[in-house]
């Protein structure tokens, strides 16, 4: 899954840096508004799970303020492609055993402490990727633009 959220974040990539910043910042009625907002959402929800997974840097940005996670494009790219290597490293290492037990995080949506099976939070992380890059696909196809094919049997080789 690490590597599919890889593939998938490239196909954002390569549309979303030659679109102009008024389409991408366009309010198109999703949860997050625009385009922008929720691939920035996205963004932050990774940074804070990966966090609770390999115990590196996390935020202190609210989800409310998701949206504004990056202020450009080009810091959003530079962001995904960093982001991206760092949940490819923690995937890279985690072994059957590593998902037993349960994960406790302190949730400021919910604003409570938390406790889930780690195998689940894993699971929500990979799914929540995918759930909001369904939102950009369909407000970029909306747009105008052809994003890539989403079915896992596609994933290139790697």
């Amino acid at each position: 899954m690490a590597r599919y959220n890889q593939w998938q974040n490239n196909g954002l990539r390569d549309i979303v840096q030659v679109m102009g910043t008024d389409e991408l910042s366009k309010d198109r009625g999703a949860f997050f508004g625009s385009i922008l907002g929720t691939l920035n959402h996205l963004l932050w929800a990774d940074t804070l799970w990966i966090s609770r997974f390999d115990g590196g840097t996390s935020t202190d940005v609210s989800i409310a303020d998701s949206v504004e996670f990056t202020a450009s494009v080009a810091e959003w790219i530079d962001a995904r492609i960093r982001m991206d290597g760092r949940v490819n490293d923690w995937a890279s290492t985690v072994a059957a055993t590593d998902l037993l037990g349960d994960l406790h995080w302190y949730s400021g949506a919910l604003g409570r402490d938390m406790t889930k099976p780690k195998a689940i939070c894993v699971m929500q992380m990979f799914n929540h990727q995918t759930h909001h890059r369904g939102q950009v696909h369909a407000m970029l196809t909306a747009a105008g633009q052809k994003p890539t094919d989403t079915d896992l049997p596609f994933i290139p080789e790697g």
